[in-house]
């Protein structure tokens, strides 16, 4: 048991505001690749309740016609960031990408952040539910510096400094913002298809079951979903417990998983150049391909 927290230890020897990108790396690819990846699966899927962001993928079709696509896309344009850095080669031209695919659209500063709350946010609470151990307050901090890094670069204003002011920015902002709206189901709906089609065909209803089980109540109000059973919510919230209670008899992972490599990845076989990852715009089309209408003077879709 001692040697299952020895990564741990090398962590807290490390700053969290000069060396996050490396104890951010450390955590997600060694202690918690598995985890990270359903939490990140999570927080984008939040995000689809607040109406502006739903409707707009769901007018795009990226999310409806080419969910798998739009999955990859999204995981190894973060994953490439996250295994070479801000100042890479490859981790620069993963931004551009990120920053390019927005730019195509109307999206509001207040939305582009709240977006990256989920990502601060969802991760730790995950964890501190269904992790074989909580976050650190190390890791906790340079969670919040690697992605007020990453929000930096993306342009986005008036970013949240702390691991608090991100959680109090991401609670009020869903308060005032979740609810209903149909193309938003149906980004929804559609997520939960793909995930079901990651596995046996006879699953997918498991699959989506489970999925719903793990929604708080503000997610299933907003895009109304009923309210799942006390057995499915015990039996799925308690299978992932017994999960983190067996990996935390494992060994130290010593080889870093990224998400490259998760089996989810389904679209880039032969590989891929990030510069070709993501959507680009429509030839012959001027700022925003979306028609929306717009409220008080603001940009959000």
């Amino acid at each position: 048991m001692t040697k299952r927290y020895e990564r741990l230890r090398e962590i807290r020897r490390l700053d969290p505001e000069k060396d996050f990108l490396e104890i951010y790396r450390l955590t997600v690819t060694c202690e918690f690749p598995w985890d990270i990846t359903r939490a990140l699966e999570l927080a984008l899927y939040r995000t689809y309740a607040v109406p502006s962001i739903g409707r707009l993928l769901a007018r795009t079709a990226e999310l409806t016609e080419r969910s798998q696509k739009r999955y990859d896309d999204t995981a190894l344009l973060l994953d490439t960031v996250l295994e070479h850095g801000f100042e890479s080669d490859r981790g620069r031209t993963a931004i551009r990408r990120i920053n390019a695919m927005h730019r195509s659209y109307d999206i509001s500063n207040d939305d582009m952040r709240y977006v990256l709350c989920t990502f601060v946010v969802t991760p730790k609470r995950w964890l501190d539910t269904y992790g074989w151990r909580k976050l650190s307050g190390h890791e906790v901090r340079a969670f919040a510096a690697y992605y007020r890094t990453l929000g930096a670069r993306m342009g986005i204003q008036d970013l949240p400094q702390t691991y608090d002011d991100f959680e109090r920015l991401l609670e009020a902002y869903e308060n005032e913002h979740f609810g209903w709206d149909e193309g938003a189901r149906a980004v929804s709906d559609a997520t939960l298809e793909l995930m079901g089609s990651w596995y046996p065909r006879p699953l997918a209803p498991l699959v989506r079951g489970a999925s719903l089980a793990l929604l708080d109540d503000s997610l299933l109000r907003a895009f109304r979903y009923e309210r799942p059973g006390r057995t499915a919510r015990g039996l799925t919230r308690g299978a992932l417990r017994l999960r983190a209670r067996a990996v935390r008899l494992l060994p130290p992972r010593r080889v870093p998983h990224y998400a490259r490599q998760n089996p989810e990845i389904k679209g880039y076989r032969e590989g891929y150049e990030v510069a070709d990852l993501g959507t680009f715009p429509t030839p012959g089309v001027r700022g925003c391909p979306v028609p929306h209408p717009r409220s008080n003077g603001s940009p959000g879709a």
